[in-house]
């Protein structure tokens, strides 16, 4: 592998789910956009997923694997239809593959160990952005993993890279798509945790980490519109507080920092608000949502096969496609690669 040449990696999430065959897919029908990238997982896994995807649509062109033990045997130049597949898990044998569709610590570890191999060659330069195909929270609490997702796994390792702790590595979920962008003051805790979790520091890290991520990406300023914790967006102290003694202060105190930020507006709204259609832009260039499910409802309700979710605050570039493992269609060749290309593609874009 040339030193000039930096693969984007895509993790093959939880292989009890689509995550291996969404990416067989995307190596079928978009040699274009899954040109320089190396799958990173377990070999066998994805062998598999390449013949469910072949039964499934037998008139289309046989995809090959490629099998890499280290990254350096990657060649910049790989043959479209082909997978190259960096073994980062126990190699084992088929028969010893998780099953489709089914909870498995097995599983749960092999997506852990292609997350934090990534995020690690990420950190050091070796790969130029990370890919997440889903993992199943259920899956790596089985393996012992102690993080309930992506974000809080990357967020550990990068932390550790800087030798820093935790709480010293702040990061958001972004969830994005072509009409809205959302990012969540909170992640993966609890309705009764987030609310505690409305803090005015929070709120005002969620917003300067928000600010320079989009400035970044963009070379503009982004205007922000906050929403509300409470309906009406508490009506002025008649439906609760948090609005008048956290939001309001969070936000007085991110303009006197220079930031472009509006709000509290009441949560039933300002999504629409911020959406931009090909007819008229919206208010707002992305939404600080004070929980998980404000902001994700709206965004997916738009279609999950546009949303990508980004992890902003990372020294290094992840994106991942916005859906889960869909135990359900797993196995069945059925799944649709439109997120995991979406989540490519602005990966790509942010990678630079």
């Amino acid at each position: 592998m040339s030193a000039a040449f930096k693969p984007i990696a895509l993790t093959m999430g939880d292989v009890a789910g689509i995550g291996p065959e969404i990416i067989a897919k995307s190596f079928l029908e978009a040699a274009d956009q899954t040109a320089g990238c190396v799958v990173v997982g377990n070999v066998l896994a994805m062998q598999r997923a390449i013949q469910v995807v072949h039964d499934a649509y037998p008139s289309e062109p046989q995809l090959t694997l490629l099998p890499l033990t280290q990254l350096q045997d990657l060649p910049r130049e790989v043959p479209a239809l082909t997978v190259p597949v960096l073994q980062v898990s126990p190699v084992g044998s088929a028969a010893a593959l998780p099953a489709w569709g089914r909870v498995s610590g097995v599983a749960g570890q092999w997506a852990a160990d292609a997350v934090t191999w990534s995020a690690h060659a990420a950190l050091r330069g070796d790969v130029s952005a990370i890919v997440t195909a889903p993992l199943h929270k259920e899956a790596l609490s089985a393996a012992g993993v102690p993080f309930p997702g992506h974000t809080e796994l990357l967020q550990a390792c990068a932390a550790m890279h800087a030798r820093v702790a935790v709480a010293d590595m702040p990061v958001r979920m972004m969830l994005a798509n072509d009409e809205l962008r959302t990012v969540l003051v909170s992640i993966h805790v609890s309705l009764r945790a987030a609310i505690e979790a409305v803090t005015v520091e929070n709120i005002l890290q969620t917003l300067r980490i928000t600010h320079q991520a989009q400035l970044r990406a963009t070379g503009q300023v982004p205007h922000m519109g906050v929403a509300g914790l409470n309906p009406h967006a508490g009506e002025g102290g008649l439906l609760g507080r948090e609005e008048l003694d956290i939001i309001i202060p969070a936000l007085q105190q991110a303009r006197a920092e220079g930031m472009w930020v509006s709000g509290p507006f009441a949560p039933d709204t300002v999504f629409m608000r911020a959406r931009s259609t090909p007819d008229q832009r919206g208010e707002f260039d992305v939404v600080i949502a004070m929980y998980h499910d404000q902001g994700l409802i709206p965004v997916k309700y738009l279609g999950v096969d546009e949303g990508v979710n980004v992890t902003l605050g990372l020294p290094l570039v992840r994106t991942s496609p916005d859906h889960g493992t869909a135990f359900d269609l797993a196995g069945t060749g059925k799944a649709s690669p439109a997120s995991f290309l979406a989540a490519l593609a602005l990966a790509r874009k942010l990678a630079g």
